[in-house]
């Protein structure tokens, strides 16, 4: 099978592939376009994924089609903006009909529950690897960014965390839970729910964003940095799932929510007078902290003593 006509096969034909809002022409040409209001602007982010490194190779197919678009629709999430579309970059070894056609269909499953559609890319030969490009618009001069955090805003995060980390090793295979711990934690690697509405919801109100894709600490350290000011993470206002703390204990939970990455949940800085209406909204927003001035991330317990770990989230690259 040829590379046209494995996109005709497998990815052309899909309903995310058709031209609908946002998209006046998508596969089939050199480029595609792309309509965006006046008003409003471009936001655009590129994420890779590699067998072996962001996901357990081999594995399964339509899980993998869902969890690669996922992690670059968090980018919008993280950016408040409304989705419109996607490329997608593919390199295969070799080419299997079942493997593509499951990976379409897990593919297409997340690109319509994020109202994101396929407008292109590219297919080569060569070790399994996708990159994914995600194309979102915003009002002009209402994206979230990392750099406005100020003293005195609440730190803030938009769900449980660490649940990813978590599941990394029945996903590895190397232990085995009871359903009831185990699906919800692998539902959270497989197949997160980009935070695209609260992300849209905290438009004028958050001060900075994110998304925690390396953990916790790590992320907010992007944020600290950017914005010349130091964030402080309460311990005990973390929050972890029962599922979480069942499988791992209480001790490596915690660990997990503060470094173990891959959770794609929003972390944000609002100033307090914001937070009562969100609440009020049902946006599941949890305080864990505060902004503060000075640079870095500190982590405090109970008695507000600092018990900042070294190591603080993934890098690639780090020298060991």
């Amino acid at each position: 099978m040829g590379e046209f006509e494995l996109i005709r096969n497998f990815f052309a034909a899909a309903p995310c592939a058709q031209v609908g809002e946002g998209v006046a022409l998508g596969i089939g040409d050199d480029c595609a376009l792309l309509d965006v209001p006046f008003g409003e602007q471009l936001a655009i982010s590129t994420d890779t994924l590699v067998a072996g490194v962001h996901f357990a190779d081999p594995c399964d197919p339509f899980l993998l089609g869902q969890r690669s678009l996922a992690v670059a629709a968090s980018d919008l999430a993280a950016m408040g903006a409304t989705p419109l579309a996607f490329t997608l970059a593919l390199t295969l070894p070799a080419v299997e009909a079942d493997w593509l056609e499951a990976f379409a269909r897990g593919l297409n499953l997340m690109a319509q529950g994020c109202g994101l559609r396929l407008i292109g890319g590219d297919t080569t030969r060569g070790p399994l690897c996708l990159t994914l490009t995600v194309f979102g618009r915003v009002p002009r001069g209402q994206a979230l960014t990392r750099s406005a955090a100020r003293p005195g805003d609440l730190l803030c995060v938009g769900g449980e965390l660490g649940n990813a980390a978590g599941a990394l090793p029945l996903v590895l295979g190397q232990r085995s839970a009871t359903p009831a711990i185990a699906e919800p934690l692998l539902a959270h690697y497989w197949s997160p729910q980009p935070q695209l509405a609260l992300g849209q919801a905290l438009r004028g109100k958050a001060s900075s964003a994110l998304d925690i894709s390396d953990g916790l600490l790590a992320d907010c350290g992007h944020i600290a940095l950017a914005s010349k000011v130091r964030l402080l993470i309460e311990n005990d206002r973390i929050p972890v799932s029962l599922a979480l703390q069942e499988f791992l204990g209480d001790a490596d939970a915690q660990q997990a929510a503060l470094s173990g990455g891959d959770d794609y949940v929003l972390a944000f800085t609002l100033a307090a007078v914001e937070l009562p209406t969100l609440l009020a909204d049902g946006w599941p927003i949890h305080v864990i902290g505060r902004v503060v001035e000075g640079q870095g991330v500190g982590l405090l317990d109970v008695h507000g003593q600092d018990i900042t770990p070294t190591i603080r989230g993934y890098q690639h690259f780090r020298s060991e």
